[in-house]
């Protein structure tokens, strides 16, 4: 199923969704093109919590994205699966989101559904290809 890749695209996006975030405060705060790290401690703490979104964002794309295509490959066929993968999706928005605006109960919600989104995909995929 095609939609796999879908949220394969839709996620590697959403990994940049912080960093507009963060991009607006280094702009606010003057942006040092020699040392664009050393700014971190510079910016506002929303600033700060977006920048760890986007870092975070990088380690469960990984996950996802071999979720996913291991969903493709094996052709799942399962509307279960599908949900799982638009579910990711759409938890990734919500925990930057979440994380931006420091609500971690709800950040950690969206947390824990990306993750078992991820594992929803890992163990069709299994299924399907032991069949």
């Amino acid at each position: 199923m095609s939609i796999f890749l879908y949220c394969i695209a839709a996620a590697a996006v959403l990994i940049y969704l912080p960093f507009l975030v963060v991009g607006y405060a280094r702009a606010s705060v003057g942006y040092d093109v020699s040392a664009p790290r050393a700014m971190f401690d510079k910016l506002p703490p929303y600033a700060q919590r977006a920048t760890w979104a986007h870092q975070n964002s990088f380690e469960a794309f990984m996950i996802f994205a071999a979720a996913a295509l291991m969903a493709y490959v094996t052709h799942v066929n399962s509307s279960f699966a599908v949900v799982a993968a638009i579910a990711f999706v759409v938890a990734r928005l919500l925990y930057s989101i979440f994380y931006i605006l420091n609500i971690p109960l709800l950040r950690s919600l969206m947390f824990a559904i990306g993750s078992l989104g991820s594992a929803t995909l890992i163990f069709f995929s299994i299924i399907q290809a032991n069949n």
